[in-house]
């Protein structure tokens, strides 16, 4: 059973259930998350464009960023409700809901992350962790030197800017579909649907 926390959406008119007379504030991401999520992104920032490949600095941060993704797993069972993998988690049912919802020309609204953006984050976290687990190889005694996989972690890297510069560029088009700020709602954690 589906049990994604999902506003109606009404092409025509206002959500159902939500007052018609201006926005709704909806409290959604709560500190770690919004933490969490700010941290990753000063990490892979600061990774793929400020620090050298193979500096101190550069394993600590990414030893960091994949200690703040498992921290994350953790939060997303014991977490608040919108944190939780169960309140989002993309199966293949609302994946296609969703998608199906989008093709109709319908506005499905999420009060945690929809489908797509549930896939995506997963996909960054994972992302993260595997590069996580290629660097700290790179510095041990069996892969020292190892072409392959240098080569390995720098694709990831690159992937990982990629999937990143699209989850960014997707949250500004879902912000305009589904009228909701949501890069301020992951500063604030509050939603304000409109």
């Amino acid at each position: 059973m589906d049990t994604t926390s999902t506003l109606p959406a009404s092409p025509a008119g206002p959500e159902a259930g939500l007052p018609d007379s201006g926005p709704t504030p909806v409290k959604v991401w709560d500190r770690f998350v919004r933490f969490f999520h700010w941290s990753l992104v000063s990490c892979v920032l600061l990774n793929q464009f400020v620090l050298e490949a193979g500096e101190t600095a550069h394993t600590w941060t990414g030893y960091l960023a994949s200690a703040l993704v498992l921290a994350r797993i953790v939060w997303g069972f014991i977490g608040s409700r919108h944190a939780r993998f169960a309140d989002f988690f993309p199966t293949p049912q609302r994946l296609r809901a969703h998608w199906q919802a989008l093709r109709a020309g319908e506005k499905p609204r999420h009060l945690g992350h929809n489908p797509f953006g549930a896939l995506m984050m997963l996909a960054l976290m994972g992302l993260v962790l595997a590069l996580g687990v290629t660097g700290f190889l790179q510095g041990t005694d069996a892969f020292w030197g190892e072409e392959w996989l240098q080569d390995l972690h720098e694709g990831l890297a690159n992937t990982l800017l990629a999937a990143a510069g699209l989850h960014a560029l997707a949250a500004l088009v879902m912000s305009k579909l589904e009228r909701v700020r949501l890069v301020r709602a992951m500063v604030t954690g509050i939603k304000e649907f409109h």
